[in-house]
């Protein structure tokens, strides 16, 4: 079965529910080239994650592209500062077509929630649907995470209004026992046997979505590879 799923993979056959599952991390500092990954990469994926380096390197423009190409962008800021900077900032974001934005959960529930109605604003005057706020529990590089923070922060996500969560494949349980209505994001995957990188809390494919991530973030393991289409087809038929 494996390999028929990567065969159908790599003749770009993958339902649509399928690629909504998975994202795209397009960690290059140039649009050319987040346009050209992304072009290669969309028969795979349904979305394309913009970080700090191509945020910082194309800012908006790089948003507008990647829908343009057909994917739902996830804008991955995670933002943490004063409650009124953050909603601010949410605002302008909300109106660029997001379809999801990370902040920090070490902020607190009055920056989440400034955070979540500033989204909810400059989408609704935008005239877009409202996007998923994801507050990021603990980074997939920290494995020195006392055992509290990850249920303290899936806490302050749910009292802060946020629709998801970003978190390791090991909390999955946790987040499914305390908000099992949140959506939950899982970085840090790689193919059994791959590099970690510096994920310190790494999981495969099959590991995430059997533990119930609804959307993997891939990166390196796909962009990295010696044949990043042969990678992309083993990450779709994993799921």
């Amino acid at each position: 079965m494996a390999e028929a799923g990567t065969e159908a993979s790599r003749d770009g056959e993958v339902a649509d529910d399928v690629r909504r599952r998975l994202a795209l991390v397009l960690d290059v500092d140039d649009l050319v080239e987040a346009m050209r990954l992304g072009a290669a990469m969309r028969p795979w994926f349904g979305v394309a994650k913009v970080g700090l380096e191509l945020f910082s390197a194309a800012g908006p423009d790089a948003i507008g592209a990647l829908r343009d190409q057909g994917y739902q962008v996830f804008l991955d800021l995670k933002l943490f500062d004063i409650p009124t900077q953050v909603n601010r900032a949410c605002r302008v974001l909300g109106a660029l077509g997001v379809e999801y934005l990370t902040l920090h959960a070490t902020g607190g529930v009055d920056m989440l929630r400034a955070g979540v109605e500033g989204l909810t604003e400059g989408a609704h005057h935008a005239g877009l649907p409202t996007p998923t706020a994801l507050a990021v529990t603990v980074l997939t590089s920290d494995d020195s995470a006392p055992p509290h923070i990850v249920p303290n922060r899936v806490r302050l996500a749910l009292e802060g209004g946020c629709g998801g969560l970003v978190l390791a494949a090991e909390d999955l349980q946790t987040a499914r026992e305390l908000a099992p209505r949140l959506k939950r994001v899982v970085p840090g995957i790689r193919l059994a046997g791959g590099p970690h990188h510096d994920q310190a809390r790494a999981a495969t494919p099959q590991e995430a979505v059997a533990n119930g991530a609804d959307l993997l973030v891939i990166g390196r393991t796909v962009t990295a590879a010696e044949d990043p289409v042969v990678a992309a087809a083993a990450v779709a038929a994993a799921i």
